[in-house]
């Protein structure tokens, strides 16, 4: 019996790395910090928002790798000499990554009051109609 999936569809061709990138998202880390939004600003505009309460601009990083979003937090310790009765504020290192569509592309990025946010744009695809001669075999 074979195994019919999303891209072995006969009517979807070329589709094989949508399918990665499905199976890339389900692997991918998913613990919750630190916590995130996702909004649409527009027709064609997006923001992520990243809670990085206590990370300074230079403890984070973003960058797009293969059309995928990655945003990087590590911050410095400086605990020296400190004594916590309780600490309840995480600070590690963390990574979350987001899988971009085709044409979404990362407009800016900006830290504000604690939340990081990230804006994405999608180009508008161009409707083309290109048609193609049917030659004598």
């Amino acid at each position: 019996m074979t195994k019919l999936t999303f891209a072995s569809h006969p009517f979807l061709l070329g589709f094989e790395e949508l399918e990665r990138l499905v199976e890339r998202t389900a692997r991918s880390a998913n613990d919750g910090y630190p916590p995130f939004n996702i909004e649409q600003r527009g027709e064609d505009a997006y923001r992520i928002t990243v809670a990085v309460a206590g990370f300074r601009e230079e403890d984070l990083s973003v960058t797009v790798e293969d059309r995928q979003l990655v945003i990087r937090g590590k911050q410095r310790e400086d605990d020296a000499g400190r004594v916590f009765l309780h600490r309840g504020i995480a600070g590690r290192q963390f990574q979350r990554a987001f899988v971009l569509a085709e044409g979404v592309e990362v407009s800016g990025a900006k830290l504000e009051n604690g939340l990081l946010h990230v804006d994405l744009a999608r180009r508008s695809p161009q409707g083309v109609v290109r048609r193609i001669d049917i030659t004598r075999a």
